[in-house]
C-alpha cells in the first residue's frame, strides 16, 4: 500500500514539474526590433508633461539584446522644460536621465515632444510591472 501511494505522489510532482517547464516555454518572448507594451506600467507623472508614448523592444546593445524602452514626453506648460525621467522595474532594476540630455540646443518647447530610448543592461526579459517618474528640472 505505502508503494503505490510513493509512486502516486511521485507521478504527480513529475507530471506537475513537466507542466510547469512547458509553460515556461509557451511565453512567446518579442524578436529583436519588435515593440511591444512594457507590462503593467504605475505612472507618475507631473502636471507640467504629458506621456506621448512608451513603448519596449530588444536592441543589440554592448553585445547583447537587452530591454530598451522609448519614452517620449511632451512639454504642456507655457515655459521651456526640461524633464527627469526614471522607470524602476519589478526585479529591482531602474534606468533614467533628463529630457532633453543636453541643453546645447535650448529646453523642450511648450507644446513640443522629446523622445529618448533607454536600455537596461542585462535584462533579457521582459518586465511584469515598470514604475515610471516624470518630473521637471529647473531651467
Amino acid at each position: 500500500m505505502m508503494k503505490s501511494c510513493s509512486k502516486s505522489i511521485l507521478s504527480l510532482l513529475v507530471f506537475g514539474l513537466c507542466a510547469a517547464w512547458l509553460a515556461g516555454c509557451t511565453t512567446v518572448q518579442p524578436k529583436p526590433g519588435e515593440t511591444f507594451a512594457c507590462g503593467s506600467v504605475d505612472e507618475q507623472i507631473c502636471a507640467e508633461a504629458e506621456l506621448a508614448a512608451l513603448t519596449c523592444e530588444f536592441k543589440t546593445w554592448e553585445g547583447a539584446d537587452v530591454l530598451h524602452f522609448n519614452v517620449a514626453v511632451k512639454n504642456l506648460s507655457d515655459q521651456p522644460q526640461r524633464f527627469k525621467v526614471n522607470l524602476f522595474l519589478d526585479n529591482g532594476k531602474a534606468v533614467g536621465g533628463l529630457l532633453p540630455r543636453k541643453t546645447k540646443k535650448g529646453l523642450i518647447a511648450p507644446g513640443q515632444t522629446a523622445s529618448f530610448t533607454y536600455p537596461v543592461g542585462g535584462m533579457t526579459t521582459t518586465p511584469e510591472s515598470v514604475a515610471l517618474m516624470i518630473k521637471t528640472m529647473g531651467r
